[in-house]
């Protein structure tokens, strides 16, 4: 495989998962605190969606990637 044929089917692959999930969540430590032997966290979970045109242009543009490969 070479890698104009990988990348093509990452994008299909990645366009697919975007119009199924609609998205993905994440944690993150926002804040620390230590006093003393406590030690005090803050994680804030922050949601990304992916758009729809843009999982469909990564479906488009990875089969336009395979179709002009062959």
């Amino acid at each position: 495989m070479n890698q104009t044929r990988i990348l093509a089917i990452v994008l299909i692959v990645a366009g697919s998962l975007g119009l199924i999930y609609g998205g993905f969540t994440y944690t993150k430590d926002t804040q620390t605190a230590h006093v003393g032997p406590l030690e005090l966290t803050v994680k804030d979970t922050e949601t990304v969606n992916v758009p729809i045109w843009f999982g469909v242009g990564m479906l488009v543009a990875g089969g336009l990637l395979l179709a002009k490969r062959n």
